[in-house]
């Protein structure tokens, strides 16, 4: 698979790819789907509850975390995980404005 030449797109567009990319994966939308009915933050829950391994739910929380969707704080030895409002609000926002434009009527 070659290169993403990112360069080539706005800020928008490459924000609405890698937010797309990381909601694309079902185990991603599972652990956030749990984060939000929680109303909390979690901590060791998400394997139990989940059900895949430790390192593959800690690879799902990093890419979460990398567009700003969750946020950690360590406790102990542990970092629990919650919803950041403030980047989740910025998310729906980019979203639904990408989402709520109309294409053309006169197509094929």
């Amino acid at each position: 698979m070659g290169l993403t030449k990112s360069e080539f797109f706005t800020e928008e567009q490459n924000e609405i790819a890698a937010i797309a990319k990381v909601l694309g994966h079902p185990a991603r939308i599972a652990i956030l789907d749990f984060i939000i009915k929680l109303e909390t933050c979690v901590c060791g829950d998400l394997v139990k509850d989940i059900g895949l391994a430790q390192p593959t739910i800690s690879q799902h929380l990093k890419e979460l975390k990398k567009v700003g969707i969750i946020k950690g704080r360590v406790e102990g030895t542990s970092v629990c995980y919650c919803i950041d409002e403030e980047n989740w609000e910025r998310i729906k926002n980019r979203l639904n404005k990408f989402l709520n434009k109309n294409p053309t009527e006169n197509c094929c």
